[in-house]
């Protein structure tokens, strides 16, 4: 992974460093996480650094696309290294567990406004809410006791 990383920073034109090459690995590793998640893996891995270090890192690599940024409602953000794609997400209500699913209609942006009011829409973000099979299963043999 570690070259594969250096590749793709220096594809896009991101000056490689430590920080930005272990949170592009943390981001890889477990995708759909918090900058703070990404924070406690990085310092399992490489010791200390500075949750400013964290956003900063994160920052640069959402802004050039190597890294894609989703907020939630009422959710901190999670990021995730899947790019490019037409893809959404899903998410438990009772976990915060979130997963990817694929467009069922197409080419991006895959929905159509009824009024752009003049804008080039080139992008829809969709967001899942419900509930997860675990928590359902949990929620179900609560409800039997």
């Amino acid at each position: 992974m570690n070259n594969n990383s250096v590749e793709i920073l220096h594809k896009h034109g991101v000056h490689i460093t430590a920080h930005r090459l272990a949170v592009l690995r943390a981001v890889a590793g477990r995708p759909h996480c918090t900058a703070d998640d990404i924070a406690k893996q990085i310092r399992t891995e490489i010791g200390a650094i500075s949750r400013q270090a964290v956003y900063d890192a994160l920052g640069i690599l959402a802004e050039k696309g190597i890294i894609r940024r989703i907020q939630p409602a009422r959710s901190p953000a999670l990021y995730e290294d899947r790019v490019g794609d037409n893809h959404h997400h899903l998410i438990c209500r009772a976990c915060g567990k979130t997963v990817d699913v694929d467009c069922s209609v197409g080419d991006a942006p895959c929905l159509t406004p009824a009024d752009t009011s003049g804008y080039q829409i080139d992008e829809a973000e969709v967001i899942f809410w419900g509930t997860c099979p675990e928590c359902l299963a949990t929620s179900r043999g609560s409800a039997q006791d």
